[in-house]
């Protein structure tokens, strides 16, 4: 006999708003009665639309409308489930030996090719077997890199308690993980992934393994033939800008999906050739009115850097899955197989005006660094944010670079001699914005870049968010 699908719906749309939602309960306003698991399952089918979750006893309530900040201490590894899951595939591919004989070298050979693809910026066909290796090579960094930068954007308070979310270019999986692993398991989420490839393949096994709020579809499309139809909370660009054939204008076009308070991610390693083409994209989004939120800063009105914009963010290795490690240690250059290096830039724009940093710099007495120049083996003042890690050589003076968002030439603090009064520069997290009292501004030629020599009369302080 049918489900009555829309008396349940129904007594679930009177219901959420007086008591949680119990499925034994709404069974009997059923005329049939159908099976509490069966009126379960509506609920879940249905819960995206009805602004459900799921709770751990079996209950459905509304999804919260407020922020959420999860605790976060960073990323030691992939998940042992969504390791075990790739596993199943390359048996199912190639056996239990999968790492060893001919299927091993093939699989190293796929890695080699797209590696060298990626390095000669020619475009990668992503084939079954491409997308196997993806998930081998690079699915624990990703997992990673998403959440740092999605807990910069809790930090200030601009990732909701319910998302709507748009994965463009979503791949094999590993920022869509990231994501739903970040989230407490009470926040709500609809995920769209669009990905024409055989990479779909495998975010499809994947996704079984996610939360029980997590509501995904996976649409088989180009980033450029998807219709969006509707807003967004968050909409993920993750390593797929630099693969279009017109980067603005897929950004644009998906910038234009984002909700009132919604926010665009674009994710690139952290290369030079990926990262300044994520910045030039941003900037040019940006000359169209999207608001860069960060965390390159926009500290003075009307002023927007010139810079190449290689920016980047470094935090600490995840550990080498396991089926990496296997497939490394068969091979004659285990180094070449091993990636666990968590470095990525990344771009936060939205339409609301909002930027991470709100200040509006207007003092003559600060140095703007778009007028560097007439500092030149001055002190000065300023207003900065710390755009990188040390970038210094291990016996060399610490290195970090700068920005307040005027800049025409690349900016760079040099630490020349810690004090408890400047160690704010080495402690400060990336994008954090400083205060800096008497650095000595000089130009280095070598670099065609200003340095900001930060000594023993500079005093550099956390700015508060």
């Amino acid at each position: 006999m049918p489900v009555d699908r829309d008396a349940i719906l129904d007594n679930a749309k009177y219901l959420k708003g007086v008591r949680p939602l119990d499925a034994g309960e709404i069974r009997e306003y059923v005329a049939d009665q159908p099976h509490e698991g069966v009126v379960r399952q509506v609920l879940r089918e249905h819960a995206a639309d009805l602004g459900l979750v799921e709770r751990e006893d079996g209950t459905f309530v509304p999804a919260s409308d407020e922020p959420v900040n999860p605790e976060f201490e960073g990323i030691d590894a992939l998940p042992d489930t969504y390791e075990r899951t790739v596993e199943d595939l390359l048996v199912d591919r190639w056996g239990p030996n999968w790492h060893t004989g001919e299927s091993g070298n093939q699989l190293r050979e796929t890695i080699r090719r797209f590696k060298e693809d990626y390095y000669r910026q020619h475009d990668v066909e992503y084939d079954y077997d491409v997308a196997l290796g993806y998930a081998v090579y690079h699915l624990a960094t990703y997992y990673a890199a998403i959440q740092y930068v999605l807990d910069d954007l809790a930090r200030g308070g601009q990732l909701p308690g319910s998302l709507r979310v748009l994965d463009v270019g979503a791949g094999v999986g590993g920022p869509a993980l990231g994501l739903f692993d970040y989230l407490p398991d009470d926040v709500l989420v609809e995920y769209h992934a669009v990905e024409p490839s055989d990479a779909a393949d495998v975010l499809d096994a994947l996704l079984p393994e996610t939360g029980r709020n997590v509501h995904p579809t996976v649409h088989r499309e180009t980033a450029e033939a998807f219709d969006p139809g509707d807003e967004y909370d968050l909409v993920l660009a993750c390593s797929v800008l630099s693969e279009l054939e017109d980067p603005v204008a897929v950004a644009q076009r998906y910038v234009d999906t984002l909700s009132e308070d919604g926010t665009f991610v674009g994710l690139a390693p952290a290369d030079k050739h990926t990262s300044t083409h994520l910045r030039d994209v941003e900037r040019t989004l940006e000359d169209r009115g999207v608001t860069v939120y960060g965390p390159t800063p926009r500290l003075w009105p009307d002023e927007q850097p010139s810079d190449r914009g290689w920016t980047f963010d470094e935090r600490p290795a995840v550990e080498a899955p396991a089926i990496q490690r296997r497939l490394a240690e068969a091979s004659e250059r285990p180094s070449e197989f091993l990636h666990t290096d968590v470095r990525f830039s990344y771009s936060l724009l939205r339409t609301d005006g909002v930027r991470q940093h709100d200040v509006a710099l207007d003092s003559d007495r600060l140095l703007k660094l778009a007028n560097a120049d007439d500092w030149v083996t001055n002190r000065a003042d300023a207003m900065l944010a710390k755009l990188s890690r040390n970038l210094a050589d291990e016996d060399a003076n610490p290195l970090f670079k700068v920005s307040d968002g005027s800049e025409s030439e690349e900016c760079y603090a040099v630490l020349v001699r810690q004090t408890s009064l400047n160690r704010d520069l080495r402690d400060a997290e990336y994008g954090d914005l400083l205060s800096v009292e008497s650095a000595l501004v000089l130009w280095n030629d070598d670099e065609g870049a200003y340095n900001l020599v930060v000594d023993e009369e500079t005093i550099i302080d956390r700015v508060p968010e």
